[in-house]
């Protein structure tokens, strides 16, 4: 059968629907996966279009995703960063929904609260365990949609629920059944579907999903779960590990629209934020992220990553404030002592600080020579230097002009004598057996009296 195709508004061949593969033993990709050895890339060298949607988002899952890998977080701390989240987010909902637990007393009083402040985005949502009892604490909640786990691989139907795929299936579709009772839209959290049979059961069970939405009359959105990180990018990539192969197959096989597909990865192998623009332009509007990539294990996809990666794609950020990046990585650093890894891009302390001389030579010269981008203007955070054996004189005069801000004429060159003075202690520091970096208060302390006060301490 031919039909027109609403995606490529093409004819194509509409002839097969893809069936349950009941199968007596798990299909565990053991060519692949077998556990002893790096999982393998095979490729097929099958391509599927590119197409990324005419709007794409960001969701977000701190809250839930990211709060299970650190000390829980206060009810304080949950509504200010979800305060954090919306300003970033901006006026058009870049930042689109972030899910929140319901389980504990604390749970709900935080999702109350953020409740309470009017914001339109981010959405709030929830994560559930999937009965009736809280299907029912969602809708009396007044929450529109939640997330319900329904593991798709093989190693989570055989191993971990002991059931066979039509078992898991009947499972999965009963829980659904009962969210539609109750009034919620489900979002179905497919995990592990980089080890799943894709064509013996997540199709065939999306399809039915997909069915029982039609007939009820209330969406679902499918959310694509990378749970170990085993997501590919790249092209002609072979199932199950294929991230284009997944989108793809998704919308082609399975009539999910764009807008109810969602990628959420991790990042165990480092392609985190590369599978999320991926899916992105594959054809999935929401990639699922959380904020400093605070998650399992390696961790969730960063949140200010994908705010980048949309920029870029895009050509602009559509309202979005990243000053906040730099708010809400001060917030984990000062009021929930958390210790972001000092190279993170865009939050980590040296970011956009040099050490070489060479390059400290070359921000004085000029800094696009040597910084990503403006990151004064777009992170509130300039580009800076640290002191030690190898800055040399560059280094020290580019440290004191943007130290002491230091602007126009008042800036000082690397043949300044105080540059020159700094240097030969420095120097000595070193020549003596110093290994660590020169703290600010140390250099501030010199060159206060190497300037004989011209310089007070900050």
């Amino acid at each position: 059968m031919l039909e027109i195709s609403n995606k490529t508004n093409l004819l194509e061949q509409n002839t097969y629907r893809y069936a349950l593969q009941d199968v007596a033993e798990p299909n565990l990709y053991r060519d692949i996966y077998n556990y002893e050895d790096v999982p393998k890339i095979a490729f097929n060298h099958r391509r599927v279009p590119m197409g990324m949607p005419e709007e794409i988002w960001i969701t977000d899952t701190s809250m839930r995703d990211g709060q299970q890998s650190v000390e829980p977080y206060t009810v304080e701390q949950i509504v200010d960063l979800y305060k954090l989240m919306s300003k970033l987010g901006g006026p058009y909902g870049i930042i689109r929904q972030t899910e929140f637990f319901v389980y504990s007393k604390k749970d709900r009083t935080a999702l109350e609260k953020c409740q309470e402040l009017g914001l339109r985005f981010p959405e709030i949502t929830t994560w559930i365990r999937a009965s009736k009892e809280d299907f029912k604490l969602v809708r009396d909640l007044g929450i529109r949609e939640t997330g319900i786990l329904v593991s798709c691989s093989d190693y989570h139907i055989f191993k971990k629920l002991k059931m066979s795929r039509k078992q898991a299936m009947e499972h999965y579709l009963a829980a659904v059944g009962e969210a539609f009772e109750a009034g919620v839209m489900p979002r179905c959290h497919l995990e592990d579907i980089t080890r799943a049979d894709f064509y013996g059961f997540v199709v065939p069970f999306v399809n039915a999903l997909m069915q029982m939405s039609r007939d009820a009359g209330i969406p679902v959105r499918i959310r694509a779960c990378d749970t170990m990180g085993y997501g590919v990018p790249y092209p002609e990539v072979a199932l199950p590990r294929s991230v284009p192969g997944i989108i793809y197959g998704l919308q082609h096989y399975s009539d999910v629209p764009s807008e109810m597909l969602e990628w959420h990865g991790h990042n165990d192998f480092y392609k985190a934020v590369t599978n999320a623009s991926t899916a992105w332009l594959y054809g999935a509007c929401a990639v699922n992220c959380s904020l400093l990539g605070i998650g399992e294990r390696t961790g969730n996809v960063p949140l200010e990553a994908m705010i980048m990666e949309y920029a870029a794609l895009r050509g602009s950020l559509d309202g979005m404030d990243t000053t906040v990046i730099t708010e809400i990585a001060e917030y984990f650093k000062n009021n929930m002592g958390y210790e972001i890894p000092p190279m993170t891009p865009f939050v980590g302390r040296n970011f956009n600080v040099t050490r070489a001389g060479i390059h400290a030579d070359g921000l004085l010269k000029d800094e696009e020579i040597y910084n990503i981008f403006n990151t004064k203007k777009i992170l509130g955070r300039g580009a800076s230097v640290l002191i030690s054996k190898t800055s040399g004189a560059s280094g020290i005069a580019y440290w004191i002009n943007e130290n002491y801000g230091l602007c126009g004429e008042e800036q000082i060159d690397k043949r300044d004598p105080l540059v020159l003075a700094l240097k030969d202690w420095v120097d000595r520091e070193y020549e003596d057996g110093r290994q660590t970096m020169l703290s600010n208060s140390e250099l501030e302390e010199k060159i206060e009296e190497l300037s004989c006060g011209k310089f007070k301490r900050l």
